[in-house]
């Protein structure tokens, strides 16, 4: 069964392999303290039929900051290489259970294509029900290319402006997605170049407190740690984390909570800490 517009189960998922306009994603991605290699573990073992979304690669090269959103045109190539047409149902999947896949669902609503599904549990859920698996050189169903075009939707981006102006204005409640030390400037960041620490006004939600064994918390228990923080609809939500990527963890929550789709800011503390005019807050 469906578990909502946002997640889909691994039972649902294997029974949906090999349906025409069913298009899966590998969007597994690591810091470089984790000690992983993305790609080589996708070669190695991956769900039958699946590409690889690379989130260093379909970005904004031109950046310095590190995969910051692409543009219509290089993400619309990119996907459709992977065989999804703006009819396709998108399932995307990470290594870690649920880390990097969110960011590829926000991606997907930030370009206007909503037909898109996180599976629940991730790679390691599927991998410990034994459920099928193929290697890169055993690969026996490549998708043809398709043809995808993006539409681009503004609403689902924050600024370091936006962020800045929100600092003093409260209009928005901005949840960090880092860890707790590391906002409270009491842990080094893992971009030794950068100190740790927060936005002002900035709340603290790691990531991780949305999980259960990889897989998201029920919606019901997702609106309780949301209105702990004062998260009650009444006010837009920013997400932000180190480089816009576990920032969608939280924002995948929230509309699995039942608060719509909120602005993610893709620079994040990367852009944040870097810049010169940003206030930092630590403990």
């Amino acid at each position: 069964m469906t578990l909502s517009n946002n997640l889909i189960s691994t039972e649902e998922l294997a029974n949906k392999l090999g349906a025409e306009n069913v298009t899966v994603v590998d969007c597994s991605w690591y810091l470089p303290t984790q000690g992983r290699d993305a790609r080589a573990e996708f070669d190695l073992n991956h769900i039958p039929g699946a590409g690889f979304f690379d989130i260093d690669e379909i970005c904004d090269k031109a950046s310095p900051l590190p995969h910051m959103l692409p543009s219509a045109e290089l993400f619309s190539e990119s996907v459709g290489k992977l065989g999804v047409s703006n009819n396709s149902l998108v399932v995307v999947y990470d290594g870690a259970g649920l880390f990097s896949a969110a960011r590829v669902w926000w991606m997907f609503h930030a370009f206007g294509h909503t037909n898109v599904r996180v599976l629940n549990g991730g790679f390691p859920k599927w991998v410990a029900e034994q459920r099928p698996i193929e290697k890169m050189e055993k690969k026996v169903s490549i998708r043809p290319n398709r043809s995808f075009s993006a539409t681009p939707v503004k609403d689902l981006l924050a600024s370091m402006e936006t962020v800045l102006a929100n600092c003093e204005s409260q209009q928005a409640i901005v949840l960090d997605a880092r860890s707790a030390a590391r906002f409270e400037g009491s842990e080094p960041e893992p971009r030794p170049e950068l100190p740790s620490g927060h936005m002002p006004g900035a709340l603290s939600l790691p990531f991780s407190q949305l999980l259960s064994d990889g897989s998201l918390k029920p919606a019901n228990e997702l609106r309780d740690i949301f209105q702990a923080l004062g998260v009650n609809g009444s006010k837009p939500v920013i997400t932000s984390c180190g480089s816009g990527v576990t920032a969608a963890a939280i924002t995948l929550a929230l509309a699995e909570a039942g608060y719509g789709m909120h602005r993610l800011y893709d620079g994040a503390w990367t852009e944040w800490a870097s810049a010169d005019n940003t206030p930092i807050v630590s403990a």
